[in-house]
């Protein structure tokens, strides 16, 4: 058997951590570096370019959201905080230890691919290390992605990462453009705060409510029997229907895909706020005028700041960006976790999908850390995983048909995605993650590190 080579983390947030206690378990060496001085990432919002504002909670609940064996606290809300949320990053942190193979402060600023598939990895101090693998986890919302529409606006015309507070709105004519979570949330805040406010979409979509019967709405789903996804869409169209009506009488476009078709909008703040008039729907914007904006329906507006929550460039930029195939600006990798050119490059994180990310990332950690293993030992094992993920080319969509946006271009469904996940592990004889299989790991208990 041949030695592991040690492992290039870059990034201490929530992928970064799940990474480092996985490779933990699995006694594989490893370093994280960390450009910030704390873990949680883009939940710390003292860290430069997070896109988190004040009001912004998590879109999942808490009991399908946690790592592994490893619960938020009993006293979180079904959908906590942001603060709630980098201190849950920062107790998991410590509970296991991580810190420790964290290094803060560092950023990788290049990493070169050898001969032999090693790295060469440059820092911000200005030192070169060699590892055996590089695992990417630097997530993908740091890059704002600005929409270019004709003619000048003589207004404040900002992107949503620059956006902290509703106090930001008082005494102006807001506009926000964009309809991710994201962007609904910014604009019950200006809702709220703004002499008057707008949200621009650029099509219809469906709104979930955060809870459905009393339950998260993830907890409802997750819970509730597991039905083919058209039959799905049927039943959830019809709940929604019930619960919310007829959108466009808030002055919404009627949606042109079906349900989960588009990443899921769980928000209906935002059409108490239509309904009372506190903000008004419009089309997307046909061009500029000084202040004034114009919209493809005809109507136009005097508008005195436009923020753009129209989303993020997914960037690795301390990679060369040929080391990767590229799919709508996105990295194409076997499972959005390896790279079918390079057998030492990994990331973890480039993907989004319809359900909790933090237990899925502790699932993708694992299969990261077996592949290195078995490719470790080499032979015919790695050579059967090579060929494997080579050639494999599974469906991940779970049987919906994603609308054609760059954002779904790598988008997965959860059930879909797991169970791929359970075929790979029953190839190679990998067991699940079993209840527990961390306990070791731990030097802190949660009530210590509160």
């Amino acid at each position: 058997m041949n030695e592991i080579g040690r492992v290039c983390v870059v990034g201490g947030g929530p992928a970064g951590l799940s990474l480092a206690r996985t490779f933990l378990r699995h006694g594989i060496p490893f370093d994280v570096y960390e450009r910030h001085s704390d873990v949680g990432g883009l939940w710390d919002q003292s860290n430069p370019g997070s896109p988190v504002y004040d009001s912004a909670h998590f879109i999942s609940s808490k009991t399908q959201s946690h790592y592994h064996n490893f619960p938020m606290p009993d006293d979180y809300p079904d959908y906590p905080s942001n603060r709630q949320i980098h201190g849950y990053m920062k107790l998991f942190a410590d509970a296991y230890g991580l810190r420790d193979h964290i290094r803060f402060d560092t950023s990788v600023v290049k990493t070169e691919l050898q001969a032999d598939s090693t790295w060469i990895v440059t820092l911000s101090t200005g030192e070169t290390k060699a590892y055996g693998s590089l695992v990417c986890a630097n997530g993908t919302n740091w890059h704002p992605a600005m929409p270019d529409y004709p003619g000048t606006f003589t207004g404040e015309m900002r992107h949503a990462v620059t956006f902290r507070s509703m106090d930001e709105f008082k005494g102006k004519r807001v506009l926000v453009i964009g309809a991710g979570n994201s962007g609904c949330d910014i604009a019950c805040d200006a809702a709220k705060a703004a002499d008057s406010a707008f949200i621009s979409m650029r099509r219809g979509y469906h709104f979930l409510p955060k809870h459905l019967f009393g339950i998260p709405a993830d907890v409802f789903a997750h819970e509730g029997p597991h039905l083919p996804m058209w039959l799905t869409q049927r039943i959830f169209g019809v709940i929604l229907r019930i619960l919310n009506g007829d959108l466009t009488r808030f002055g919404l476009q009627k949606p042109d895909h079906k349900l989960f078709e588009t990443h899921p909008i769980l928000n209906t703040q935002l059409l108490h706020y239509l309904g009372h008039g506190d903000i008004k729907a419009k089309p997307d914007v046909e061009r500029f005028e000084g202040k004034i904006v114009h919209f493809k329906d005809g109507t136009s507006e005097e508008i005195d700041l436009v923020l753009c929550a129209t989303g993020y460039t997914w960037k690795v930029p301390y990679v060369d960006p040929s080391l990767f195939i590229w799919k709508s600006g996105k990295p194409d990798l076997y499972m959005n976790l390896f790279s079918r050119e390079h057998p030492s490059l990994y990331a973890l994180g480039f993907m989004e999908t319809n359900g909790g990310a933090y237990k899925l990332f502790d699932e993708m950690a694992d299969l990261i850390a077996r592949t290195i293993t078995v490719r470790a030992k080499g032979g015919d094992e790695a050579a059967k995983l090579d060929r494997f993920f080579d050639t494999d080319r599974p469906n991940l969509t779970g049987g919906i048909k994603f609308v054609g946006s760059s954002r779904h271009a790598t988008y997965v469904e959860i059930d879909a995605y797991r169970k791929q996940m359970g075929r790979i592990r029953k190839r190679f004889g990998w067991d699940d993650l079993a209840d527990g299989c961390f306990d070791k790991l731990r030097v802190v208990l949660v009530s210590e590190a509160a």
